[in-house]
């Protein structure tokens, strides 16, 4: 997720909600005079679902917020319902495989109408849409089961077309029926290569497809929103988003790398919410009454609550049930492992505790490199995410968990062990908290401004670092990728600025936008919505509501309220952060980056800090590209990652397979054998021994070849000395 966690004034905030509150009842009022809505039909074929008053309500002040206070400052107009609609049927059906051509014609009535249906709160029209998918989607399921008996040729000359998004939806039926046809034959095909035999193929392939409609029967109200809002949300700025309550409670675990509730990893396995792992001193280790492959068939809340069977539930509303706040009772009624479905189940109490996802934060390692005869140590530290537990910060709590927490500790760890640089990795780091990318950047630098905020009125706030401690001054370079985006361009933005470290990889993502992560139960009053509501349906489409109280009841807007500058005044929008020294890129860059967002701001500039840099690598980066260089044209593993680009860019235009068994076989063949051969020369490579078909690999194998060369690059800096920087990195550790 590509989101800041960005917290404006509260007064400010207040000030917002407070007219928003105002504008809303304005709009009840003349709502009363508004055109009735378009009625839900029926839809044979779909589980007709239905919009419930409490999603009407998030629905208009959502739209009020955005139209009110989103950057852009977007009208919900004619044009903006068109690229909503547009939006909604790629998210439904991006392939082309379940609409007809004439679903679209008869929903061109919606083009037009969609904007007006946000500012109303009226979802009638996006339930109307949906349930023609579902009926769609579930008619194509029962269509595929019923063929898989049929006899199939797979000496036939066949192709089948997989991706279908720049094709026309389907004429007919009959074309559709075809379609499928060939998508049940390569499913079975693709089974028949792994030798086994044909009627235990279709067998699973049944369980397959009958898995699929049990999950699209599923399905609620809540899902249908969340699509539509995303449609909605995307289609003003990429990174204005609507989380319905599950989503936000996700969001939120991810942003704090923490969360509430009994510390296991759930899963779903033919029905049953069934526990995958357990965390060491979590309170369902320390019970000792749980274990991996128990199945939990029904949950209580406190020591009285009523028993609720979880038996065939979607595993998010499970797991909505079992987490909570810190301190509550759960009770699970467990079926261990191996006891027959008949069996009693037992009662395990539960209390609940805040579990810290370790396995989710910041890891260091240490890297050894051998240069002109000198022992060269390079500590790498991993970094997934600018993440704070933001609640444990606000309650003043000394050890919340955070990402500069976290690495302050690791560098003092690195530093007992002698190292002699630091290598960040933030690739695959999509951002985070934007005060967690300014503290990160006060470890390296003494004070000064890292970051520069403008919002929708063009007033300037830059946020500085300014406490003088240095937690490492020593030899540092960044380590990105197209996916390194937000708080990750932020941080390395003004390390790059200040000349405090070398980044190394490909041009990052190019996010340079601020969201207000706004949670709407402190926005939407219950008073307002009774007022706002009184004539909305209740009914939630045959769905059955689960309250808890571990999450939230109306969701969380992300909100797009400014941008950010890097302190020379440049927008890392679109652009994002380019390396000093660039390696190619596995992710293709026309496909991914703020730069392929059609919604996405504009690049632009704003006048630059006042700041002053601690170092310049202008003389040194033409040194140490050479070096680079040289190692690359020498490099086998560097030849191998240039074979994988271009295997991936070949795959990546293939639009169709054969289904003809000797073909595809050959193809499939060929493909594993070369990228056996490969992977075994990648190894080579790197000193590794080569491993036999079905061996696995051994554990803790670094075959990283971009984080090891990247570790080198900073050795050859540390050979250079600060010779090449003309006013120095800063001495002392």
């Amino acid at each position: 997720m590509l989101v800041h966690y960005y917290n404006p004034d509260l007064k400010k905030v207040k000030d917002m909600f407070k007219k928003l509150y105002v504008l809303l009842l304005i709009g009840a009022a003349l709502a009363c005079k508004a055109s009735p809505n378009r009625p839900l039909v029926r839809v044979d074929g779909s589980n007709n679902l239905q919009p419930d008053a409490q999603e009407a309500t998030v629905c208009r002040y959502i739209a009020q917020l955005i139209t009110e206070y989103n950057y852009k400052k977007v009208d919900l107009n004619d044009s903006i319902s068109k690229v909503v609609f547009d939006r909604y049927i790629k998210q439904l059906d991006e392939n082309h495989n379940y609409f007809l051509a004439s679903d679209l014609r008869d929903f061109a009535k919606y083009k037009t109408v969609l904007s007006a249906d946000l500012k109303e709160g009226n979802l009638n029209d996006v339930f109307n849409i949906f349930n023609v998918y579902q009926k769609r989607y579930n008619d194509r399921i029962r269509f595929s089961i019923a063929e898989i008996d049929k006899k199939f040729d797979f000496n036939s000359n066949e192709t089948f077309t997989f991706d279908r998004d720049s094709l026309p939806f389907f004429a007919s039926q009959t074309e559709s029926d075809q379609v499928w046809t060939e998508r049940i034959k390569y499913d079975l095909l693709n089974l028949k290569l792994t030798g086994t035999d044909m009627e235990k193929n279709k067998e699973t392939l049944k369980k397959r497809y009958q898995n699929l409609l049990d999950q699209s029967n599923k399905l609620n109200n809540q899902d249908v929103f969340q699509i539509f809002m995303d449609a909605f949300t995307n289609a003003i700025d990429p990174h204005t988003n609507y989380f319905n309550p599950a989503n936000a409670a996700n969001f939120n675990i991810e942003m704090s790398r923490s969360l509430e509730g009994i510390g296991a990893t759930l899963g779903s396995e033919n029905d049953y919410v069934t526990i995958k792992s357990i965390v060491p001193g979590g309170p369902a280790d320390k019970s000792h009454e749980i274990s991996p492959d128990d199945h939990i068939v029904a949950v209580a809340q406190g020591k009285d609550g009523e028993f609720q069977n979880v038996i065939g539930w979607r595993i998010e509303n499970a797991i909505a049930l079992i987490r909570g706040t810190k301190g509550t009772i759960v009770r699970l009624q467990i079926l261990p492992k191996g006891s027959n479905v008949a069996a009693k189940p037992k009662v395990v109490e539960l209390v609940r505790e805040k579990i810290i996802l370790k396995d989710q934060s910041a890891k260091e390692e240490i890297k050894t490199y051998i240069s002109n005869g000198k022992t060269i140590k390079i500590g790498v530290i991993s970094i997934p995410a600018f993440y704070i537990d933001y609640n444990d910060y606000k309650s003043g709590n000394p050890n919340y968990k955070s990402t500069t927490r976290d690495v302050k500790l690791i560098l003092d760890t690195l530093k007992k062990e002698n190292v002699d640089g630091v290598v960040i990795d933030l690739r695959e780091n999509g951002g985070g908290s934007l005060m967690e990318a300014i503290d990160l950047s006060g470890l390296f630098i003494k004070t000064g401004p890292v970051v520069q905020v403008r919002d929708a009125q063009d007033k300037t706030e830059v946020d500085s670092d300014d406490d003088p401690s240095v937690s490492w001054s020593g030899p540092m370079a960044i380590l990105v990728d197209r996916f390194s985006a937000s708080a990750s361009e932020i941080f390395a933005g003004a390390m790059q600025d200040y000349g405090r470290a070398l980044i190394i990889g490909t041009q990052t993502y190019g996010k340079g936008t601020v969201q207000n992560a706004i949670d709407l139960d402190r926005v939407i009053k219950p008073s307002a919505l009774e007022k706002l509501t009184q004539t909305a349906s209740n009914d939630n489409g045959g769905k059955k509501v689960v309250n808890t109280g571990s999450q939230s009841k109306y969701g969380q807007l992300n909100l797009t309220i400014a941008k950010f500058y890097r302190i020379s005044g440049n927008s890392t929008q679109h652009k994002g952060v380019t390396p000093d020294i660039k390696f190619p890129s596995l992710i293709p860059l026309n496909k991914y980056g703020e730069d392929t967002e059609p919604s996405a701001l504009p690049f632009d500039v704003i006048p630059k800090s006042d700041y002053t840099k601690v170092g310049d690598f202008t003389a040194v980066v033409p040194q140490l590209n050479k070096l680079h260089e040289d190692r690359m044209n020498a490099s086998d593993s560097y030849k191998y990652l240039q074979q994988d680009i271009a295997d991936f860019q070949k795959h990546d235009l293939e639009k169709s397979v054969p289904l003809n068994e000797k073909s595809l076989k050959a193809e499939r063949d060929a493909d594993e054998q070369n990228q056996f051969e490969r992977n075994n020369n990648k190894r080579v490579a790197l000193g590794f021994k080569p491993v036999a078909k079905g061996q696995s690999r051994p554990k803790n194998e670094d075959l990283d070849f971009l984080k090891i060369e990247a570790g080198q690059i900073l050795t050859d800096y540390i050979n250079f000395g600060s010779k090449y920087t003309s006013n120095g990195v800063p001495a002392g550790q």
